[in-house]
């Protein structure tokens, strides 16, 4: 069943309950309310019996005076009707036994007319209809009796009706809501459909382009958002992995096809081998090596990419000295400087530790002989590197973060284009950033981090520049 079926169901559900509910509670009370009022209406009839009887006594006065009438008073004593309810007088003795036109009296009944038991309801049949009956002494009648009756079919009557009536209403009202609610509920859940059909759309055509663009504040309104969103992103991922097993393959072409033509010319000949082969075994290494670098340099891209598989406070500044350090046993014929203010971020110490050596091993390869390189840190989280080289032009500022570009001067030099691509990446992984700023000679390359307070660790002091 589909959900939009379900809604239905379930409103068409809630207001059957509901109006089940109603019915229960009210088809008793108004089948209470109805013989409360017929008995009402019995009762209120016996306390007119005395005025009945004196219409009788002086209809029958008027008959004697004209000569018409019996010497005595003459009280019917078949039924008579007043209204919508029947009397029966019983008098002037009552004995059990049968009665004109009706039921006969009962022992109790005479124990009514005596006063030693109450007045009492009671039902009985007469003539193929059941009646309800109240019976009561006839005042001022010297032990006389009054009944008063009625059909039972009148208010079973109206029961039934009713019942009908409450019956009707039960079914209409839940064929209504379950309509109303399959309409509704196609009206809500458009956005959800069109949701559907857009999933169903991307896995049919892998087409990450497809947008969902909906208005509106609720739930639904924003799972589209959030939808739209993940999709963008999944789009911007698919993309960069794409353009990312591109610029590999592009990276990886060219020494593999060195050292394949390398192995090849070792393979020619003895004579061949013997004149070039300590040439030929040198590029291949160097080309094995620069495939063995390119290689570590994309899993560190992969390693550092989205993901912090563990962070801790950590110093800023140690992971830069340590850095520094590194680099300036690796490059004697340089001069390196440290301004390190203390600052701790919470971070992944290898990452950032990977990052600052990155920048650094950047401005070892583009430093003159005896250039001077500088690493400071400073207690917002910032890491910067300058070094005294030709500088970056101003056109290739922008790219000079992204992975695989070279400038066109660099591309004679060792590197695969990766190293600042995986600063970048570590750098946003964080929460942080990288730039690149130009320097009257050389660049200044700086990446931050969000700090954490240093309240919980001292400072070692300020660290004194160091010559390398």
């Amino acid at each position: 069943m589909s959900l939009r079926n379900r809604l239905a169901s379930a409103g068409a559900a809630a207001v059957l309950a509901a109006l089940v509910l109603a019915s229960v509670v009210l088809y008793p009370a108004l089948s209470v309310n109805l013989n409360d009022r017929r008995d009402a209406e019995l009762v209120s009839a016996a306390n007119q019996a005395p005025e009945v009887v004196k219409g009788f006594k002086q209809k029958s006065a008027l008959a004697e005076q004209d000569g018409e009438g019996p010497d005595e008073v003459v009280i019917p004593t078949k039924p008579v009707s007043v209204g919508s309810t029947t009397l029966q007088f019983v008098l002037p003795t009552v004995a059990e036994g049968p009665t004109d036109g009706f039921v006969g009296v009962s022992d109790v009944d005479v124990q009514v007319a005596e006063g030693t038991r109450p007045a009492y309801f009671h039902d009985a049949d007469w003539g193929g209809t059941h009646y309800r009956i109240y019976t009561t002494q006839l005042a001022d009648s010297n032990g006389g009796l009054v009944r008063t009756y009625v059909p039972t079919a009148v208010v079973h009557s109206t029961l039934r009706q009713l019942a009908m009536l409450l019956v009707g209403i039960t079914a209409g009202g839940c064929l209504l809501a379950a309509v109303a609610g399959r309409l509704a509920a196609g009206r809500v859940l458009r956005p959800v459909r069109r949701l559907t059909e857009t999933v169903e759309h991307v896995t049919a055509t892998q087409d990450l382009t497809a947008r969902l663009h909906v208005d509106g504040r609720d739930e639904i309104a924003r799972l589209t958002r959030s939808f739209a969103a993940m999709m963008a992103a999944l789009e911007e991922s698919v993309g960069a992995q794409r353009r990312l097993v591109a610029d590999a393959s592009h990276e990886l072409r060219t020494p593999l096809t060195s050292l394949t033509t390398n192995l090849e010319l070792l393979g020619e000949g003895p004579g061949l081998a013997d004149l070039q082969a300590p040439v030929l075994l040198g590029e291949a290494r160097a080309q094995a090596a620069e495939l063995t670098s390119l290689v570590n340099d994309l899993v560190d891209l992969g390693r550092y990419g989205g993901v912090r598989t563990h962070t801790e406070d950590t110093r800023l500044d140690l992971l830069a000295r340590r850095a520094l350090d590194r680099s300036a046993t690796r490059s004697p014929r340089l001069r390196f400087a440290a301004e390190l203010a203390p600052c701790m971020v919470h971070a992944d110490p290898d990452a950032v530790e990977r990052a600052i050596g990155n920048l650094v091993d950047n401005a070892v390869k583009w430093s003159p002989e005896n250039g001077q390189i500088t690493v400071s840190t400073t207690a917002d989280g910032t890491v910067s590197v300058c070094d005294q080289g030709p500088g970056i032009p101003a056109a290739d500022l922008p790219f000079v973060f992204d992975r695989f570009y070279r400038s066109p001067t660099a591309r004679s030099l060792p590197g695969s284009g990766l190293g600042l691509a995986i600063v970048r990446q570590i750098a946003e992984t964080h929460g942080g950033g990288v730039a690149a700023e130009p320097l009257p000679q050389g660049v200044r390359l700086r990446l931050w981090l969000p700090p954490v307070s240093l309240a919980a660790e001292q400072p070692d002091g300020p660290t004194a520049p160091q010559a390398g």
